[in-house]
């Protein structure tokens, strides 16, 4: 289970957001990482979106070139609204408790799994272990008790700190795409 979320975590990080920045923003993705660096080891260290906002604006102000008008409209409405590793993660939690139950997923099953995270991930708070209040609603939509979230315990904090570093990193490079389809130039546009 943690394997599988850490390899999609790393996925969602490593090509398709960098992607999406060579595509869009016309902005160096490698040049990118190193200068939201701080932020993304402070979102490792705290697993806290919230917490890592300042450090985020600066990054991305000083680091990137981008706006402190978009950053400070982005990244905020991005710590809470665009959770994009938790929503992952509580996607992939509710299919692992789900099979060590033996609990057989129909399509319209899965779709609602899908449905319910990409919602309660909107709403999750950024602090610490937060998603697992959101699971919990998950589990309850899909038959499950709740209190299959134990065997999550194991893994969750390493896990945190993994997706949030995904979520901050996500924010980053929204507000990085925001700033370029705003005539923006940043320090790591491409050539």
């Amino acid at each position: 289970f943690a394997m599988t979320v850490f390899a999609a975590l790393c996925v969602h990080a490593l090509i398709v957001l960098p992607v999406l920045l060579r595509v869009i923003a016309k902005v160096s993705p490698m040049k990118m990482i190193r200068a939201m660096s701080p932020a993304m080891l402070t979102a490792f260290s705290t697993a806290s979106s919230s917490a890592t906002l300042p450090i985020t604006m600066k990054s991305l102000e000083k680091n990137v070139g981008v706006s402190n008008n978009i950053s400070r409209f982005v990244l905020p409405l991005g710590a809470t609204v665009n959770m994009n590793g938790t929503a992952l993660y509580e996607c992939a939690a509710a299919l692992f408790i789900a099979q060590a139950y033996g609990l057989e997923l129909s399509f319209a099953v899965q779709f609602t799994i899908v449905v319910v995270a990409l919602l309660t991930s909107i709403g999750v708070a950024g602090v610490p272990s937060a998603s697992l209040v959101a699971i919990a609603i998950i589990l309850g939509a899909i038959g499950l008790p709740v209190e299959a979230i134990g065997v999550l315990m194991v893994f969750d904090r390493v896990l945190d700190m993994c997706r949030t570093s995904v979520n901050i990193w996500g924010d980053a490079v929204c507000a990085t795409i925001v700033a370029r389809l705003q005539g923006e130039k940043t320090q790591i546009d491409l050539g």
